[in-house]
């Protein structure tokens, strides 16, 4: 990968250039305690060079690994294509840094941008202010070359830039994705405390589940769960008919390439489920939600929804499977001790109903988890948003 290093004589700092344009090099996103399932997205994809991070993973390809990662990640947040490393310490020497790039190589006057911003435990401390000054140092760029700069679309950037700084160590990528990639487009109504889709299909994978065998989810809220397991199952990938990615307004942008690139994931869509997939909830307005996001998904004539109290859920006949479900976590004051019921009734039909299915819990409360009354096999630590999680496994004779 070709690389070119500057070194800044004002002070003993290194300030790394990647020529992006032709670099190899991408980094994932995800959210914690997702990197060991996004690696194996990758490794699948045929991804070189992956490794673990913090927050997300490395890997290196060429630009159709770019477009299929965008394409077929189900567990990553976003794309990015690093294009500058710096150690800065304060605002005015990250605007030097990122003046150190020829921004003309990936945008022109025309071209809008946005640049997203998290910073933690640097000297800079204003995501926003660092997130003005890295624009700032672009335009004024384009400004004293050719008279005229980019404008700043925050909304529908054509170019987005994601700028990160940890403990004073910035690294500025491309956003080949922009918006985030858990975001596919079949749930517009949300229930109370959805499952992130993203999420969602981590726990499946997590779980072992392809599609060989029934899956069910006695608590499916909004569907997210059923409705994931489905596009796992009929191999279609989540970005298939996302309407835009970020690297579609990049000048190296090969719209022949991805558009073979997403024909042929279409054409290897399954148009039937090898097993069966059932959901249940003892909210009608949940399996209302339910049945409109598959139908938005695409699978809302392959997938079973009936409105359920859990205490009447019968797994599908046949071979054993999975169930997997996401109960409350009782947040609020209160609401744990009145879930302690719900949980011991979880516990009783999956002791008394479903022998031989491999059965998940996501659990965020693990008082509440203890009154399942059945002992995990494995416990694997997660997050959803901010509330540390667990995933039970329980295998039952």
């Amino acid at each position: 990968m070709p690389v070119s290093v500057l070194l800044i004589l004002r002070k003993p700092r290194w300030i790394f250039r990647m020529d992006v344009m032709q670099s190899q090099r991408y980094f994932a996103t995800c959210a914690r305690g997702i990197e060991p399932v996004l690696a194996g997205e990758l490794r699948d994809l045929e991804a070189g060079s992956v490794e673990e991070g913090r927050g997300g993973v490395h890997f290196s390809g060429a630009q159709t690994l770019l477009y299929r990662a965008n394409l077929w990640l189900r567990t990553a947040i976003r794309v990015l294509a690093p294009i500058l490393e710096a150690r800065v310490e304060s605002p005015d020497e990250l605007y030097d840094a990122v003046r150190t790039v020829d921004w003309t190589r990936y945008l022109t006057p025309q071209h809008t941008l946005a640049v997203d911003c998290n910073v933690r435990d640097s000297r800079i401390t204003h995501s926003k202010y660092a997130a003005l000054k890295t624009k700032d140092a672009i335009c004024d760029q384009f400004n004293e070359r050719l008279g005229c700069r980019p404008s700043v679309d925050v909304e529908q950037p054509m170019v987005g830039l994601n700028l990160h700084i940890y403990r004073d160590q910035a690294v500025l990528s491309l956003d080949s994705s922009v918006a985030s990639l858990h975001k596919r487009g079949y749930r517009p109504i949300l229930t109370r405390a959805p499952l992130n889709e993203a999420l969602a299909a981590a726990l499946i994978l997590l779980s072992g589940w392809r599609g060989a065998t029934a899956f069910a989810d006695p608590l499916c809220g909004s569907g997210t769960l059923p409705i994931e397991a489905a596009w796992i199952a009929t191999r279609r990938p989540p970005g298939l008919t996302r309407r835009r990615f970020g690297f579609q307004g990049w000048l190296d942008f090969d719209v022949n390439l991805w558009l073979e690139l997403r024909d042929q994931a279409r054409r290897g869509v399954r148009k039937e489920l090898p097993a069966p997939i059932v959901a249940s909830d003892v909210r009608r307005d949940a399996i209302m939600f339910s049945r409109n996001n598959a139908k938005a998904a695409g699978v809302g004539h392959l997938l079973s929804f009936e409105t359920k109290d859990v205490r009447d859920f019968v797994p599908p006949a046949g071979a054993p499977g999975t169930i997997i479900c996401n109960p409350p976590y009782g947040e609020r004051m209160g609401e744990a001790s009145d879930l302690k019921g719900l949980y011991r009734t979880l516990g009783e039909v999956f002791r008394q109903r479903c022998a031989g299915w491999r059965v998940f819990v996501f659990a965020g409360n693990a008082q509440l988890a203890r009154a399942i009354g059945l002992s995990p096999v494995e416990q694997m630590p997660l997050f959803n948003g901010k509330i540390p999680c667990r995933l039970l496994r329980y295998d039952l004779s």
